[in-house]
């Protein structure tokens, strides 16, 4: 099916053309930050995770959130997710590649990644969040692309790769369960150690991952034959409308929680953030730009007549996934690390280099993305899935045009036979 890459549209090479150009300006660098060091960024003693591990830990989110595409359809049957999970598999692909490269391009040196498997320490929580990302990636590579194998050569989806799917569906809550985990495990951090820390990001990311996923396929639908199934997106709109909820719900319960019970050390963060602290102020604009979109986000989003609004959608979902990306991609790192144990202010900011090598990550996760949605794409033409959907019936199965155009797709089939 690789060759299926390889065709395309002026369109799509310019596409292509341009992503290879931001991989190239961020690969000059990140040679650059090899060269001379982690100095290049904005970390230092007091502040030793920064932009990097910021966008890791968002992305994890997004890798889990294909789950609440895959599950609803094997666990609970439900057809109108069929042609969407291919989609939900490779954004996991795609995501978790990021986030290893995330990984890279953070510890400084490539070769210290051997370390971790030449002298694993099971003890060590860092061990094990190297085991859910591969394991999970693995999963989502295996059956993402023989599924899709099986679709193009109008076969029924192997029996043995039922329990790894169901194994992939389990696996998605670890993998941002142990990276929650990754944070609890410093005492220090007051502003991490809390036990919903790991809730929290499970909410964040059953809201931003959907979001994101549902933005990428609405690009998808403009410049391919592709539809997603209506009652398919309706559903899954409902379900990142309550994840939001439960998000800010927790948010409120973390302030509640330690302004109730006056606990210095839990107040002093969210203090600098929304309010600034000893004339620091860095944060303050963003925490409550955060505030505001999640609001306004979560006004669209429960009120039926504007959630329904397809024009409306997609500009609600990108003010969603602006405030999670505040508060997750940068709020809850700086918040942890400043003020630091002894109460002290060490401002971070990310670096123009370190932006420029975060670009060099997301431009080859969007290259990843591309392609494989492309494959994706091509198969469901071929098949005839994207012409059943466009009718806007909610599945196949109960649609007669969709019975039509798979019946075409086999006739045409055993014409070429």
């Amino acid at each position: 099916m690789l060759e299926l890459a390889l065709r395309g549209s002026k369109r799509y090479y310019a596409w292509l053309a341009f992503l290879m150009v931001l991989i190239g300006i961020g690969s000059m660098a990140y040679l650059n930050q090899l060269m001379v060091g982690l100095e290049t960024t904005g970390m230092g003693r007091d502040v030793s995770w920064g932009f990097y591990i910021s966008q890791f830990t968002y992305l994890v989110g997004l890798a889990a959130s294909g789950v609440m595409i895959v599950l609803p359809h094997y666990f609970h049957n439900y057809k109108a997710n069929k042609h969407m999970v291919i989609f939900g598999e490779f954004m996991a692909i795609a995501a978790c590649i990021m986030c290893l490269l995330f990984i890279v391009v953070d510890i400084g040196q490539p070769t210290r990644m051997l370390n971790v498997i030449l002298h694993a320490t099971p003890n060590s929580v860092l061990f094990w969040d190297m085991l859910v990302l591969n394991g999970y990636l693995g999963l989502n590579l295996m059956v993402g692309w023989l599924c899709l194998q099986a679709d193009r050569n109008n076969l029924p989806h192997p029996k043995w790769l039922k329990p790894f799917i169901y194994t992939s569906i389990i696996w998605a809550f670890s993998i941002h369960t142990v990276t929650a985990f990754l944070y609890q495990g410093l005492p220090g951090r007051h502003y991490w150690l809390t036990a919903i820390l790991a809730a929290r990001f499970l909410a964040s990311a059953f809201c931003a991952g959907p979001a994101i996923l549902l933005l990428v396929m609405m690009v998808v639908e403009k410049f391919t034959s592709f539809k997603m199934a209506k009652n398919a997106l309706k559903t899954l709109v409902k379900i990142i409308a309550y994840a939001m909820c439960v998000n800010m719900f927790f948010f409120g319960l973390e302030v509640f929680t330690a302004f109730y019970s006056n606990m210095p050390g839990h107040m002093h963060p969210i203090v600098y953030l929304f309010a600034g602290d000893h004339g620091h102020h860095e944060m303050v604009a963003l925490m409550w730009t955060f505030i505001g979109l999640a609001a306004l986000a979560i006004t669209l989003l429960v009120t039926p007549k504007l959630r329904n609004n397809m024009k409306l959608l997609p500009y609600t979902l990108i003010i969603l996934v602006v405030a999670t990306w505040i508060d997750k991609g940068l709020g809850l790192l700086i918040g942890g690390l400043s003020p630091n144990p002894f109460g002290g202010i060490t401002p971070y900011w990310p670096t123009g280099k370190e932006l420029l090598v975060s670009m060099m990550v997301y431009a080859i996760g969007a290259l990843i993305v591309t392609v494989l949605f492309k494959i994706a794409t091509d198969v469901k033409e071929e098949m005839g899935h994207s012409q059943a959907l466009a009718c806007g019936c909610s599945s196949e199965d109960n649609c007669d045009c969709a019975a039509e155009a798979e019946a075409a797709a086999e006739a045409a089939a055993t014409v070429e036979a």
